[in-house]
This record gives structure tokens, sequence and C-alpha cells, in this order.
């Protein structure tokens, strides 16, 4: 946040996000925030539960005329997702993050914004700020790691809470309702790596890399069909390789797994031949991708620049993969499953199942391919299971999975869902859409903790999240503020 706040308008809940957002929150790094919004209800009289996982339970008593409504959770995260333009400096561990303001837009600058959720945390600030609201007891829960493992919902202790119904507040198109999420794991394909003293005669250093696409949430956006930059750098090695000799010593892409990769690049080397050869193939490639993805991804661009940044290799000591480290490598890039794999025949534009290669890493010893797969039926993720496990026996490689995050089922009783379209009714003048999301949400795994559960999901317009180009829009955060007090001022019996 800069030294004069950009944001300058009566928003509470957005005056709360600028404060919030000057602390530091990537996931696993949430002992800072959860103590500081810890230490924020405290000071408004709140009691607040905070267990090892840096989870908060803040409870705010119920208003005059509410105290024998039934309790309500508002629930949100606290982390956010980590991701920054090349070139940005930028100490996520450290730095606050510096908005940018255009019109009713809100963005940061080079970097995600965390309105996904810091919205939800600024949010309920507001609500413990504001002292006169109208609304049953709330118990305000929020989470840490979600947007890695949701390793804080799974390790919550969901006793003390004595809500059966919840409102998440974790969504991102306002007007639409969610009432039920896909479920998914983490899967690592590992290549041991054998390198080989290649010498001189190997040829010269070059980077191969994959730039300009615009990534997303791999939930949210992998309807799109957007380019995935691990993938699109599979593809343009394993032609390389039937049209130039090259060794290979490196490859990485990605930064998080739920996020679908703008960037990758190869370390590589070529003879004067082979790279001729390579930069013909290359620009022949760009036009094909650039044709491809002219829709979703007009900025796509494959590029080869000599060297390796921050390499510090001679020509007497290089080190390049062996050629069954090569060829693995370069096959699980190729045909690791990324993107829509199903699509739900009951609700229209829903993805049913989907994965996303989403970070493919290098390091001495390895070359580690993450990926998130996610369906809305079990046995459909079982299915890519096995087929990312037999993937691997092929390619000779180790395979390992997370465990299974819950899908969160649609509930047709629900009694919070009737109260929010009929505020949404009276408020706006226009019915709230009812929509199932194919992204994971907490809700899944709470409800396995608390069986009967009545949960919804809303939120205010979020755009690009987990890109750089994440934003929001201001009237949009300040009409869900609004409608959010409607439906709690109605949850009165």
């Amino acid at each position: 946040m800069s030294e004069q706040p950009v944001y300058t308008g009566d928003s509470l809940v957005l005056r709360h996000f600028e404060r919030l957002s000057a602390i530091p929150r990537g996931s696993g790094n949430e002992k800072a925030i959860s103590d500081f919004v810890a230490d924020f209800a405290r000071a408004r009289n709140c009691e607040v539960l905070q267990d090892d996982r840096y989870n908060l339970i803040i409870r705010k008593p119920a208003a005059p005329g509410y105290e024998s409504a039934d309790p309500v959770i508002f629930q949100g995260h606290l982390d956010m997702v980590c991701e920054k333009n090349k070139g940005t400096v930028h100490d996520f561990t450290r730095d606050p993050i510096r908005f940018r303001l255009e019109g009713d837009l809100l963005y940061a600058q080079g970097t995600t914004l965390g309105g996904d959720n810091g919205i939800a945390v600024a949010t309920a600030m507001a609500i413990i700020d504001t002292p006169d609201m109208a609304h049953p007891e709330l118990e305000i829960l929020l989470t840490t790691e979600e947007e890695t493992s949701m390793g804080g919902a799974f390790h919550l202790d969901a006793s003390p809470l004595k809500g059966r119904m919840m409102i998440n507040f974790d969504s991102d198109r306002e007007g639409v309702l969610f009432v039920s999420s896909a479920g998914g794991v983490n899967t690592y394909h590992t290549v041991s790596v054998a390198w080989r003293e290649a010498g001189a005669a190997v040829g010269e250093p070059f980077t191969i890399g994959v730039h300009g696409l615009m990534g997303g949430h791999s939930g949210d956006h992998i309807i799109h069909e957007r380019g995935n930059a691990n993938k699109l750098l599979g593809r343009v090695l394993d032609d390389l390789r039937r049209h130039a000799d090259f060794a290979l010593a490196g490859v990485n892409g990605g930064a998080k797994v739920n996020a679908i990769p703008r960037e990758a690049e190869a370390h590589v080397y070529f003879d004067t031949e082979a790279r001729r050869k390579a930069e013909a193939r290359i620009a022949e490639l760009n036009k094909i991708l650039q044709d491809e993805f002219r829709a979703s991804d007009s900025g796509v661009t494959v590029t080869l620049a000599q060297g390796f940044e921050g390499s510090s290799d001679s020509q007497s000591a290089i080190r390049v993969f062996a050629d069954e480290t090569k060829a693995a490598v370069i096959r699980l890039l190729s045909l690791i499953p990324s993107g829509v794999l199903s699509m739900d025949k009951e609700i229209p534009n829903l993805v049913r199942t989907s994965t996303n290669l989403g970070v493919v890493t290098t390091t001495e010893e390895t070359v580690v391919m993450q990926s998130l797969a996610r369906s809305s039926l079990r046995s459909q993720v079982d299915d890519v299971l096995r087929m990312m496990a037999t993937l691997a026996e092929t390619a000779g490689c180790q395979f390992r999975q997370d465990d299974y995050f819950p899908g969160w089922p649609y509930r047709a009783d629900s009694k919070l869902r009737p109260v929010f379209e009929a505020a949404y009714e009276h408020r706006f003048g226009r019915p709230l859409e009812i929509k199932a999301i194919h992204a994971g949400l907490e809700c899944g795994v709470l409800i396995e903790k608390m069986p009967n559960l009545d949960a919804v999901s809303y939120g205010p317009n979020l755009y690009e999240i987990h890109t750089p180009q994440e934003h929001l829009s201001i009237s949009s955060v300040d009409r869900s503020w609004v409608f959010l007090q409607d439906v709690l001022r109605e949850l009165k019996q």
C-alpha cells in the first residue's frame, strides 16, 4: 500500500481491505494476518478462538431482537495466491500489496490483488465493526491454507461451532449464488534426474520460453480453454526433438497448482545447425499457436534466447539430462492430461472433470510435475488418478497424490437459499442466479465435519483471480455488503 491510500471512498469493507493488504498473507504464512484480525475482534469485545493452524472462530453476539434466532456461520479464508509478473519486484513474505485504481476497478501493481479471499476477511471486519447491524449470533470462521491444500479447514476442530447455516463469502460473481462445488486432489509425477557430462561439444546454451498467456483460476477459468504454458512447452519440446537435435538441462513453469500457468521455460543446448532448424520450427510454431489461441490467449509467444538467466556453467563443465531423463520429461509434459476432460450433462456450461498441470520444477535430483484434478464426481477423479498412475508406470517415474478434498453436494432442502433469493429479488428487482461451480470451496470439507450444515456461497465481482491481472469492482463490493446485511436481517427466525 502506498503512503497515500489509493482508496478514499466511504466503503467500510474496502477501507478494511486496504488495512489487511499491508500484511503479507500467502498460504502457509498466515500467522500475522490471523493475529491482526484476532486483535481487531478482541478490541471490539468479540470472543476469539485461534488454533495452532491460525484458523479463527470469532463470535459476535446476536443483535437485540435476534437472541432466539439460530446462529449463522460467516466463512472465508485468510490466505491469498501469490503471483507476480516477470520483472515485478515484490517479496510476498514482506511487502504490502500496492493498489492501482482505474475508475471502478481496483488492481494491484504487477501482483495478485488478494481479493480472493481478502474481501471475505474485510467483510468480516466490517461486520465486527458495525455495532448496529441486525443479525443473529454470528460465528465468523476464517481458515488458512485454502489456496494450497485447504489444510486449515481439514485440521479445524468444528465442535465449538453452533451454527448450522453457513454463508461462504469466497465467490467472485455478484448476482450468482453457488450451491455446489467440485472436489479434487493434487498429484505429482517425479522423474529422478540422471545427468551426463557434455562439455563444449553439446553446443551453446539457449532458453526456450512460452510467454504471454492469460492464465487464471484452474477451476473458474478452465472452461475457457486458455493455454497452459507447461503443456505448450511440452508440445514445443516434443515437436523440436523431431526436427533438431538438442540437449535438455532443465524445465520450469507455473507458480501455483491451482493457477493455469502463464509462463514456462526450458534450458537447452544447440549446435549451430540444430539452432538454425530450431529457429525455423519455433517461428512456425508461433504462427500455429497464435492462430489456435487467437481468441483466448492472443499474446502467446514462444521465444528462443541465448543463455540461461543466472547460469554460471562454464563450457568445460556442462551437465545435461541423460537421454532417458530427457525422454521421460518430454513424454510426461506432452501426455499428462490438462484442461477440460468432461462437461456436466445436466447443468449447462458446468465443467464436470478437469486437470491442470500447474507447476513444473527442476532440482538437482528431480523434475516434479504437479497437477490438480477436479470433478463433481469422485469416480471420475479416481479414473483420472488411475490414468496418471498408468502414465507414470509407462514413463518410468514415481507418482503420488495428496488427500482428496471433498466436493460440496447440492442440498434441495436448503433453508438459507430461499432467504438469499427473496432478499435479492427485493433489493435488485430481478432473480438471483443459482449455480454450481467447478472450483473447489471449503464448504465440502466443512460439511464433512458438520453433516447437517446448510451452506451457500456468495461474493462481489472479482476478475482474473490467481493472476497479476486480478481486480475487483468497487461498486460491486459495496452492493454485496448492503445485500449481505439484507440477508442477515431476514434471518430472525
